[in-house]
């Protein structure tokens, strides 16, 4: 029969006590963890969320208490009122292991079938089986630590902008549909059949009408929503650290989310240094072969064009050659060596030429198209030691935007650094890129695309390539990339009207189309609106780094697969047919 808990009150958590408590009466609750009975003595570990604390049920002292920790099992609830005691055989493993609490009372609160998993912190169920159960997963001391360390991030960003004069303003949930980007949630209207809402991809319209609404400095801890393909790092809905400011330099901006951060950082202790780095997005290219630069180690890229220029009709190349020195390489296998250069080419690679670098000289295969002393010349010019690997690569195509044998290059770098173990783990390497080029080319739509989204900032000085030399035009906006990960972007915005119609009309948009689609916004434009900026942060993504995870699925409460389904609540789900027909709706057989 289950006990109630009627007026007890909790004295401590469970991982609280340490030795300077002994001889106190407590009163601990939580799961049982773990039950091990020896007679007259039953032992049970009790976890809450603070850890774990041994209690000592003793069937001489305390009779009625021994006799129902007998029924004592795996994730039961209980409370227990005892006096605490130095163990006779302390634990160095937990932080409680110096005492034991000796139980005179227990009370059994709940019950609990077996569960599908143990509560671990590394466990062998399947994914699929622990988002299924994922009130059981949540229980798993991990997890708990990731959770309680996103309410400090977020905890401590609140306070930091606050500090600085930030409003935290919500926007709305039930949104206008937008034309860029991923595609919408749409929420059908019932009082108003064959329209929609959506559910917001970000706030960027709103928080750009609360700068002309003279509010000045916002911020949010913005749920969004896209509809698209999930990843590692990718959900359906997420969260992020959402500001905008007016009046803004690039530079005031940068300092602001600089403050946040080392905040942040400072609070976990890890300290951080300020102010970050700086690159320009086609430096970072032309060194690293990325937008999101991993700057924890070096092997910077290399030109080798030169050394393949005599070549360059028998190898059939398009574009530059592009070279990373890996060092101590050259003891890779053939077997090794082949790996890379698959990978090379399965992210686009026309060509791959490696070279061992040893005492006795460099051997490769291209000695005998680029001669052994343009062999020599291009070794000595990377700068590769006796012991290195030369990795060059070639790509399929050329384009005007950017150099893709670059980018090959850049995979590469990541992959031959992480075989070689040249990533220090537990650093904290930040950097802001700019200059990014306002347009990228879509393929599929055969046209000029926004890099980022369309109320991006242009260069003043490049206005005028607007419509003659899109590829060529630079945006006002920015990235933080920190440990080669995408940390967030934002930018200084357009604030002028006819700057924001020619912009669109160079997205293919008439001005037709731009009114409907931004029509309120538009108008908004033209009545003072001041510069303004922001940024807008991935605290899951931010979180996971912090954490150690690969996932972000670890740091969310309750996240998707990616199939895109919540296994635990089973949705998405059908609805009744009413609700449907409320709605004016008619579902499609596919």
């Amino acid at each position: 029969m289950l006990d109630v808990l009627g007026d007890w009150r909790r004295t401590n958590f469970c991982g609280e006590l340490r030795a300077a408590d002994a001889d106190r009466e407590v009163v601990l609750m939580g799961w049982v963890h773990r039950r091990r009975d020896h007679g007259q003595l039953i032992f049970i570990d009790l976890r809450d969320r603070s850890g774990i604390s041994q209690v000592v049920f003793h069937g001489d002292r305390a009779p009625e208490a021994h006799k129902k920790a007998e029924g004592l099992r795996g994730e039961y609830v209980v409370a227990v009122r005892g006096r605490v005691v130095p163990r006779e055989k302390p634990n160095p493993q937990i932080p409680t292991g110096e005492v034991e609490v000796l139980a005179t009372e227990l009370r059994l609160l709940n019950t609990a079938q077996p569960v599908p998993f143990q509560v671990e912190d590394e466990v062998t169920a399947s994914e699929e089986t622990r988002l299924r159960f994922r009130y059981i997963d949540l229980r798993r001391p991990k997890l708990q630590r990731n959770l309680a360390l996103r309410h400090k991030v977020v905890f401590e960003m609140r306070r930091a902008l606050d500090e600085m004069g930030f409003y935290e303003i919500e926007t709305p949930v039930l949104a206008r549909p937008t034309p860029e980007g991923a595609r919408d949630f749409l929420v059908p209207s019932r009082v108003h059949h064959g329209q929609f809402y959506a559910l917001p991809q970000s706030p960027q319209i709103f928080k750009q009408i609360l700068m002309i609404s003279g509010l000045e400095r916002y911020f949010q801890i913005a749920r969004c929503f896209r509809d698209e393909d999930l990843r590692a790092d990718r959900q359906l809905e997420f969260t992020q650290l959402d500001l905008e400011m007016s009046f803004p330099v690039q530079d005031l901006i940068f300092e602001t989310i600089e403050r946040v951060l080392e905040r942040v950082w400072k609070a976990l202790g890890l300290p951080i240094s300020v102010p970050f780095r700086r690159m320009e997005y086609r430096d970072a290219l032309e060194r690293y072969g990325s937008d999101k630069p991993d700057l924890r180690f070096g092997m910077e890229l290399q030109n080798a064009t030169p050394f393949f220029e005599t070549a360059r009709e028998t190898l059939k190349l398009q574009g530059s050659v592009r070279a990373v020195v890996a060092p101590g390489a050259a003891s890779f296998s053939r077997k090794q060596i082949d790996e890379i250069v698959e990978l090379a080419k399965s992210h686009g690679a026309a060509g791959v030429y490696t070279v061992k670098v040893t005492a006795e000289g460099a051997s490769s295969s291209i000695e005998k198209t680029i001669g052994a002393e343009g062999l020599g010349a291009m070794v000595k010019s990377l700068g590769a030691k006796a012991g290195d690997l030369i990795v060059a690569v070639s790509a399929r195509e050329e384009r005007k935007d950017y150099d893709p044998a670059l980018l090959i290059a850049g995979q590469l770098r990541l992959a031959l650094a992480d075989r070689l173990k040249l990533i220090p783990q537990g650093r904290w390497e930040f950097t802001w890129l700019t200059g990014f080029p306002l347009f990228e080319w879509s393929e599929t739509e055969k046209r000029w695309v926004s890099a980022q989204h369309p109320f991006t900032g242009i260069i003043e000085e490049d206005l005028g390539k607007l419509e003659s030399e899109p590829w060529a035009v630079r945006s006002k906006g920015y990235d933080l990339v920190l440990n080669g990960v995408e940390l967030g972007s934002g930018s200084i915005r357009i604030h002028q009207q006819e700057v924001q119609a020619r912009l669109f009309r160079m997205l293919g948009l008439s001005d037709e189309q731009a009114r409907h689609r931004f029509g309120f916004f538009l108008d908004a434009l033209t009545y003072g609106t001041p510069p303004h900026g922001g940024i807008a942060l991935g605290l899951d993504r931010m979180v996971a780094l912090l954490a150690g995870e690969k996932s972000i699925r670890e740091v969310i409460a309750f996240p998707k697969t990616t199939a895109a389904q919540d296994l635990m609540a089973d949705a998405p789900s059908t609805v009744d047919p009413e609700q449907i027909d409320d709605l004016g709706l008619r579902i499609k057989e596919s």
